[in-house]
């Protein structure tokens, strides 16, 4: 890794360690497998995925690459942890789908194909980067013009401090001590002016709502923990 590269070697090697729990249903990962309808609904519901050239920024095991691709659309998939690459190959193959699994940055994948995808989806990535306002930049490179870029992360707040960290990682156990710092979290504000400054235009904003016991999630008004966000370029 370069020094200049936008990554957390940290972050890396946790969730390397993790690869193999990818497709647990009730793993390390059982929380991305409640949301991953949710999210898929989102940019369903708000892009046309049919035949449409999509971008996985940050896709790890190949959860949200697998359903869009389900749903038509051309899929690639990006990721810096070649272990979780491995696993989403090899689940590919089971699955009957085609995916381009590659590893490399969002950053170094736009200076090779500016302008190539009809959308790019980034989620639950930015809070794991050192520089995430590089990552939106470099999404909204890859998009044509009028193509679709969203984004799902965790807000910034003293309720996301308490029950994301403090009582998922540290007091139930449901996702491993660590996963989550605070000062990295991006508010939606960070994220819109980010957006913004690469040249995007925000068309929707919505929270989402997780109750780890029963697996319920669902979109909702507040962002005061998650939230997803669609933008245009």
């Amino acid at each position: 890794m370069n020094p200049g590269d936008n990554i957390d070697s940290g972050e890396i090697a946790r969730f390397s360690a993790m690869a193999g729990d990818w497709w647990d249903r009730r793993g390390e990962f059982a929380a991305l497998h409640d949301i991953n309808p949710v999210r898929l609904a989102y940019v369903r519901d708000r892009a046309d995925l049919a035949g449409s050239r999509v971008l996985d920024v940050g896709c790890g095991g190949g959860l949200l690459s697998e359903a869009l691709a389900a749903c038509g659309a051309r899929v690639t998939g990006i990721d810096m942890a070649e272990a979780s690459l491995a696993v989403a190959r090899s689940h590919m193959r089971t699955s009957g789908l085609d995916i381009d699994y590659r590893r490399i940055t969002a950053e170094a994948h736009s200076i090779e194909t500016p302008g190539h995808y009809d959308m790019a989806v980034c989620m639950e990535l930015l809070e794991h980067v050192p520089r995430p306002a590089s990552i939106i930049a470099a999404c909204a490179r890859l998009v044509r013009p009028g193509g679709s870029v969203f984004f799902a992360t965790v807000n910034r707040t003293w309720l996301s401090w308490l029950l994301v960290i403090m009582a998922a990682e540290y007091i139930m156990g449901i996702v491993r001590k660590g996963t989550h710092e605070y000062r990295k979290l991006v508010t939606p504000d960070e994220l819109k002016k980010w957006g913004a400054d690469a040249g995007l235009r925000l068309e929707n904003m919505s929270g989402l709502r997780y109750i780890p016991f029963g697996g319920h999630a669902a979109l909702c008004r507040s962002t005061r923990m998650n939230y997803l966000m669609h933008f245009i370029r």
